[in-house]
């Protein structure tokens, strides 16, 4: 390129680009190391041209007109997505840009264009966001098909020994992908969380909670594999336990569960406790933990869960919320002394161990510490951001003519007003 800098493509199938805080801070340490940066992802917003929070970060999005909701529609919205990407970047190389391309999953299925990148002498990096075929698992009730499911490990598989590096969000997923065959030097563990920047750069404001009333919260994607149901069937074994007033239950996040809960809600008769915040900007979700008492992590112990770091789990961390969660090996990893973990997550299970802990300030408090202690000492993306942009001076060294190579401890700017929630 005219300006000497390299130049690398981020492609992203499942959600827009706007909408994924991991990428949203991968491409801002991108930036200030001296990477140029264009993202390939569903169309979100129509009005953006660059990343939130970024002047330079280009997003190039593609219309989506089909979203999976069974084996045939999943398989309609990849095919889909596997085109438009497949044009998108084509045009990407052919401009000049697209030195090297970074992946993020779900799905699966783009191993064939990392075959063609790296013919061509192109660096291709897996992010690794999710485990697809334990998903799979899990939202086939633990009974998939078999033959589905072993297209999905391969699929996987091929994905991982396809990649020049590999980047994992914790040492679960490390440990796959060594199992998998994919050499130990050829990836590196790179954490989902917010930056020590982002949660003090907000203004501080008033608590908005009424006086006396303990909120619960969870923050998410609503998706059938969360079991927000069993935040809600929870509250309402609250209601029984300390009855309708002093406490409320906030729900804030979207996804295709979103009907089915204000449906459960509504059947069970929780209006009054139990409310629905929507998907909220990177300020609002500071806001709402601000007034949190207790977060709960419903996810229950599958494989998936156990083997994920929940990216919510992080953000209650950042605004130290004691957290309530089954016992999941990820979970303990991250959260450490700042959670409780209920056995198996049954909705009993979590309101007594929610109630426990409304009724105890010195404990919350106790847990409080140890939670912000755990995220400014390891959780932070400050201790990401260098690990992550090690890979791409290792894959993709700075051009001479460039900018050169910058510090890479520092963290990304606060993102702005439109940046969203995520998840894992």
């Amino acid at each position: 390129m005219r300006s000497g800098r390299r130049h690398i493509t981020i492609l992203i199938a499942n959600l827009p680009a706007e909408r994924d805080r991991r990428v949203i801070r991968e491409c801002l340490t991108l930036e200030q190391n001296g990477y140029e940066v264009t993202v390939i992802a569903p169309r979100g917003d129509k009005s953006l041209k660059f990343l939130p929070g970024s002047r330079s970060t280009r997003l190039r999005p593609y219309p989506v007109f089909v979203y999976g909701s069974g084996v045939l529609s999943y398989a309609a919205e990849f095919l889909w997505s596997f085109l438009c990407i497949t044009a998108r970047l084509v045009g990407e190389v052919l401009s000049g840009r697209a030195h090297a391309v970074q992946v993020c999953n779900p799905p699966d299925v783009y191993w064939p264009l990392a075959l063609f990148m790296r013919a061509i002498g192109r660096p291709w990096v897996f992010d690794h966001h999710d485990l697809c075929p334990e998903i799979y698992a899990t939202r086939s009730g633990g009974k998939p098909n078999r033959w589905a499911f072993r297209m999905l490990e391969l699929c996987e598989w091929l994905t991982l020994r396809t990649a020049s590096a590999v980047v994992v969000t914790n040492e679960s997923f490390r440990d796959n992908a060594l199992r998998k065959g994919v050499p130990a030097d050829r990836m590196t563990v790179v954490r989902n969380g917010p930056a020590l920047a982002e949660i003090a750069s907000e203004q501080q404001r008033d608590d908005g909670r009424p006086a006396g009333v303990h909120r619960v919260v969870y923050l998410g994607v609503l998706g059938p594999q969360d079991n927000v149901e069993g935040a809600v069937l929870a509250a309402q074994e609250l209601t029984r336990r300390r009855g309708r007033t002093g406490w409320r239950l906030t729900i804030a996040g979207d996804g295709e569960s979103m009907p089915a809960l204000r449906k459960l809600v509504s059947e069970r008769g929780l209006g009054d406790v139990v409310e629905f915040a929507g998907w909220l900007d990177v300020g609002a979700v500071h806001d709402l933990l601000r007034t949190a008492t207790v977060a709960i992590q419903p996810d229950l112990p599958t494989r998936m869960n156990d083997l994920s770091t929940m990216a919510k789990t992080v953000e209650y961390l950042g605004r130290g919320v004691p957290v309530v969660a089954a016992d999941l090996t990820e979970t303990r990893r991250t959260a450490g002394e700042a959670a409780v973990y209920v056995p198996t997550g049954t909705p009993v299970e979590f309101a007594i161990a929610i109630e426990e802990l409304l009724a105890d300030p010195a404990r919350r408090a106790r847990m409080r510490e140890a939670g912000l202690a755990r995220f400014a000492d390891t959780l932070a993306w400050e201790h990401q951001a260098g690990r992550y942009v090690s890979v791409w001076h290792r894959v993709l060294p700075l051009s001479r003519r460039g900018v050169g190579t910058p510090p890479t401890s520092r963290a990304p700017a606060p993102m702005r007003a439109g940046d969203a929630a995520g998840r894992k």
